[in-house]
């Protein structure tokens, strides 16, 4: 499954998350976002694997975001998709996501999901068993 990430350039939780799939030898596709923003199709789908939807990926404490001064609650969804297009600084970064996988930011534990499952699984089983050993 191809793993698309989508990051800015001084992201901090980005340098986090390309050194993770490095490190794990996961292959991604970067987009930078500010440089290559985002298409109306891709929003939609990012939007689709979201569960709180736009509250999941904007980033409020943005200074681009600040500076709207507006109330995001009465945009049309076309007219917030329209302002993120323009914007893309009020996203939040990295956004990961594959055909069936989907994280905002940088977690450590949740970022382990797009592991191979046979890999996921192999590194419980060490886990398990290193929490069994005596100390």
């Amino acid at each position: 499954m191809a793993i698309t990430m989508f990051t800015s350039c001084s992201c901090t939780s980005c340098r986090k998350s390309k050194m993770w799939m490095e490190e794990h030898g996961l292959s991604y596709t970067e987009r930078n976002i500010l440089t290559q923003p985002l298409t109306m199709k891709e929003l939609k789908q990012i939007l689709h694997m979201t569960e709180e939807g736009t509250d999941e990926i904007l980033s409020t404490r943005s200074k681009q975001f600040q500076e709207l001064d507006m109330n995001l609650d009465t945009l049309h969804l076309k007219e917030l998709l329209a302002l993120i297009q323009e914007k893309p600084g009020i996203m939040r970064c990295p956004i990961i996501l594959d055909e069936k996988r989907f994280l905002v930011g940088f977690n450590e534990d949740e970022i382990r999901k797009f592991l191979p499952r046979n890999i996921r699984a192999y590194l419980l089983k060490l886990l398990e068993a290193k929490t069994m050993l005596p100390n």
